[in-house]
């Protein structure tokens, strides 16, 4: 059986994307660790700090091994210190930034998952004092020439993942937008499905969270943000944002945090249609 070989690096952010997966309804964890989602292949994920049962060195070594021997996909979640040599976070010794090239140059390809490790997220917001950058551009900062798939969202969906490292496994056509994210689940705008889109049309506007009526005035980014939440949704297809009269936070663009705040302030409709 063939062995498709996962490294999963976290860097600098909160875990909530490694929680996201772990909560996938759509394929458990377990499932994809240890039972043939593609027949005659299997995922093995050698290392991730969250869920493994070793620690310490040991695992440094399996790492560094595998590492040496190459033929892996390189799963980075979380925002990379470059400040001062990226002195700001490490693992095995070596710092966030020196880790992340070194593995980098060997992989066969890399995904970042959520927003701090595809567009730099909240540790890169200002006043930014770590220095933190995102994958794609720390590669191209230096001239690493990787193939860098971005599944942004703050989390996001574990179907975002599943399904791009799937596609992957099966060797399937991946089509990717201007910013490296997959188009089967960021290709369309929240506003395109939202279901309070016949408010927007009629100009009908909440102004306060509990009324009804589009939140565009109440701050919803969803007329610029490209997911497929109001599709896909959340908690086993309960609930999401704007479903949960909380306006779309934008949490799939690069944009996010700074040029989003405030959040409960409108922004100008000029991307619309972009």
């Amino acid at each position: 059986m063939e062995k498709i070989k996962v490294m999963w690096f976290q860097a600098g952010g909160c875990t909530g994307c490694t929680i996201s997966l772990l909560n996938s309804s759509s394929i458990k964890i377990k499932n994809l660790l240890l039972d043939e989602i593609v027949p005659g292949k299997i995922v093995c994920l050698i290392f991730q700090p969250t869920i493994m049962a070793e620690s310490g060195e040991k695992v440094i070594k399996v790492m560094k091994g595998e590492e040496e021997k190459g033929d892996f996909f390189l799963v980075v979640e979380g925002a990379i210190p470059t400040k001062n040599n990226g002195i700001y976070g490490k693992v095995g010794e070596k710092t966030f930034l020196e880790n992340i090239l070194e593995l980098g140059e060997k992989a066969n390809g890399v995904i970042c998952i959520g927003s701090c490790s595809s567009f730099g997220g909240i540790p890169k917001g200002s006043p930014n004092p770590t220095g933190c950058m995102s994958v794609k551009e720390i590669f191209e900062e230096r001239n690493i020439n990787k193939q860098v798939i971005n599944v942004p969202g703050c989390p996001p969906h574990p179907d975002w993942f599943l399904g791009t490292i799937t596609k992957i496994i099966l060797g399937q056509d991946l089509k990717l937008d201007e910013l490296n994210r997959p188009i089967d689940f960021y290709g369309k705008l929240i506003h395109e499905n939202c279901p309070r889109r016949p408010f927007f049309d009629k100009g009908f506007f909440a102004k306060s969270l509990s009324e009804e009526g589009c939140l565009y005035l109440l701050g919803c980014k969803g007329p610029f943000t490209y997911a497929d939440c109001p599709l896909r949704q959340w908690n086993g297809g309960t609930n999401w944002c704007i479903k949960n009269n909380s306006p779309c936070f934008g949490c799939t663009e690069p944009e996010f945090i700074d040029k989003n705040l405030p959040f409960f302030k409108r922004k100008n409709l000029e991307k619309i249609g972009e």
